[in-house]
């Protein structure tokens, strides 16, 4: 099992932080990781995005050049990572900031309100979150326990962010069992 994973959107989104958190997730479930950001020089507001690949196995480049899953954050990175999704892929769309849909019709499409869902989990910063736990939700790269304890590890030194991040990721869960 090898699964690649590209999360995209505007520097300050948390964009970073969802890749690390799947990455310490996947470490505690006893996985191959491999985390690879990439960052504009403008940071906030500017472009971010990060890879990551899971595996069973040994894993040998951290480059994804064609991932299994997009996160796109913003409608910019939508456009620059569709093309490169593998058939049957899947891409999550953060459908607070943008209504643009993909183009292509041989790949899934989630979207998710993650601003509406993160004020629902009591954070307007929770947005990430609950993106992270709608992706592992749908995927089942990760379970809410493993989720959890990966943003927990990812955060290491900020526990008074843990509580409320962790009702964004439960969120994210609860959404995708819904059926959403």
């Amino acid at each position: 099992m090898i699964i690649r994973t590209t999360f995209a959107g505007f520097g300050g989104q948390g964009v970073l932080l969802m890749g690390y958190v799947l990455s310490h997730g996947a470490m505690h479930k006893g996985l191959n990781i491999t985390y690879f950001p990439s960052y504009g020089a403008e940071m906030r507001g500017g472009t971010a995005n990060c890879t990551v690949t899971l595996s069973d196995k040994k894993i040998a480049s951290p480059v994804a050049s064609n991932p299994d899953i997009v996160v796109a954050m913003n409608y910019p990175s939508l456009v620059k990572f569709e093309p490169a999704i593998v058939e049957g892929g899947a891409v999550f769309l953060n459908t607070s900031l943008f209504s643009e849909k993909p183009s292509r019709t041989d790949i899934e499409i989630v979207s998710v309100p993650t601003l509406e869902l993160a004020k629902e989990a009591g954070s307007d910063r929770g947005g990430n979150m609950v993106m992270i736990g709608a992706v592992c939700a749908r995927t089942g790269m990760l379970s809410l326990e493993e989720t959890v304890k990966g943003m927990q590890a990812a955060l290491k030194g900020k526990e008074k962010f843990f509580e409320q991040n962790q009702k964004a990721i439960e969120k994210g869960f609860a959404f995708i069992a819904d059926g959403k």
